[in-house]
């Protein structure tokens, strides 16, 4: 679903309108109406505001595709020659590409770490600023299998 189609569902459901959304994140009511007809989309930070004053997982509110991706870095397995990750033994893993799991091991310890390597691939690949990337890869990251508590 995107977001034009879930923020008004989830407004409404918390029995907020349109104005009283607007006040609590701080923008017009005409920024929330524009994002609820899909005319603009909040920014990666506004969504998190939004998913905070509105009590739901950020991941509810980014339009992402639902396809296999790497339970680590978040790259979908559909980029073109994205290699699996193996394990210890040789064989394919199917959770996790080989930039962050060659041979047993990740490359990365942190998710920091995860961060710093692969914003600068998705600001180049998005044409979004670094600390755009920073931002969306802050908010999707702790939701993928490595990385949630």
């Amino acid at each position: 679903m995107t977001i034009k189609d879930v923020l008004p569902q989830i407004r409404k459901e918390r029995g907020l309108t349109q104005e009283e959304l607007a006040r609590k994140v701080f923008v017009t009511r005409q920024a929330v109406s524009r994002w609820e007809t899909g005319e603009t989309t909040p920014s990666i930070d506004m969504s998190k505001l939004l998913a905070s004053v509105l009590d739901v997982p950020v991941m509810r509110l980014l339009d992402l595709p639902q396809e296999p991706s790497c339970q680590c870095c978040g790259t979908p397995f559909s980029v073109p020659n994205m290699p699996k990750g193996e394990d210890e033994d040789g064989t394919e893993n199917p959770n996790y590409c080989k930039w962050c799991y060659d041979h047993g091991h990740f490359a990365s310890a942190t998710m920091d770490e995860v961060i710093e390597k692969s914003a600068p691939y998705l600001m180049q690949a998005t044409g979004v600023s670094l600390d755009e990337a920073v931002s969306f890869m802050g908010a999707v990251l702790p939701t993928l299998g490595r990385w949630k508590a």
